[in-house]
């Protein structure tokens, strides 16, 4: 099994929002969105897994990140995740195979994927190290701008490296801490199992969807900038259409969007770029 059908095997198994419009990529694009999708999968499961103390979590991450500014040559591709291995019955095999999403981007855009998935891995350090404490609007902020804005930033380098696509920076932002904000909401009760609280303090459930309301409205204005038919705006719609059914389904009482309406909401837009 190759690389690419490796990645997309993985991809299946571990995101139904992002699965779907990544396999609809072209070539080279769809290669490199799946390599920084991978890759930043691979230390988001890092940050996140309940069975690692926050000192090894931070040493891991910041492993990570040492790793990826070393690469000089195809072979450093197998050490990025060295450290990994000790922790193998861990940690899940998107982690544990951080080197060959690394490999799968193109040569000519790969640095970009691999400075942003470093400086990700430095961020998710910091706040595992300070136990993702927000107690502010601000905190909150650079929360989102570290583990899904800085994401929206890389794909708008990632349109104008495949076909010289321009975007709002800011926007991009947006869309990026939009999507976050979102599984913030969504997740408020998981998150407290395991002793992590992304809400700032006085805030409720509503200023929280409003939040995630606001940042969604600048995400709309970034994808109806995006040139008609692009792979860009084919790939920005799908998990903005599911993260704006998210808020409406929980804004009626829902949890979230259950498999079934996941389902429907895609096969609806998909059926719509089809005909």
């Amino acid at each position: 099994m190759n690389f690419r059908t490796r990645a997309l095997e993985t991809l299946k198994q571990t995101s139904r929002t992002f699965y779907i419009p990544i396999a609809r990529l072209p070539g080279e694009l769809q290669d490199a969105v799946a390599s920084a999708y991978l890759c930043m999968r691979a230390i988001d499961e890092i940050e996140d897994t309940p069975d690692l103390d926050n000192q090894t979590k931070v040493r891991l991450l910041r492993s990570i990140s040492l790793r990826l500014q070393e690469i000089s040559d195809i072979k450093d591709y197998e050490l990025i995740g060295e450290d990994l291995k000790l922790h193998t019955g861990v940690l899940p095999e998107v982690s544990l195979s951080i080197g060959e999403w690394a490999s799968l981007a193109p040569n000519t855009i790969a640095p970009r994927i691999w400075d942003a998935t470093a400086a990700m891995a430095d961020r998710m350090a910091y706040w595992a190290e300070n136990n993702w404490t927000i107690e502010t609007e601000a905190d909150l902020n650079r929360y989102t701008f570290s583990v899904a804005g800085a994401v929206g930033l890389l794909l708008s380098d990632l349109w104008a490296w495949y076909d010289g696509t321009e975007t709002n920076r800011s926007q991009a932002i947006a869309f990026g801490r939009g999507l976050q904000a979102v599984n913030i909401v969504r997740n408020q009760a998981e998150d407290s199992l395991r002793g992590v609280n992304f809400v700032p303090e006085g805030w409720t459930n509503q200023d929280v969807q409003s939040y995630a309301r606001r940042q969604l409205q600048q995400a709309n204005l970034y994808i109806q900038a995006l040139p008609k038919n692009s792979p860009a705006l084919d790939f920005c719609q799908i998990p903005y259409i599911l993260a704006k059914g998210t808020l409406d389904a929980i804004a009626l009482g829902k949890p979230k969007l259950s498999r079934h309406d996941v389902l429907n909401l895609v096969e609806k837009f998909t059926n719509i770029k089809s005909a």
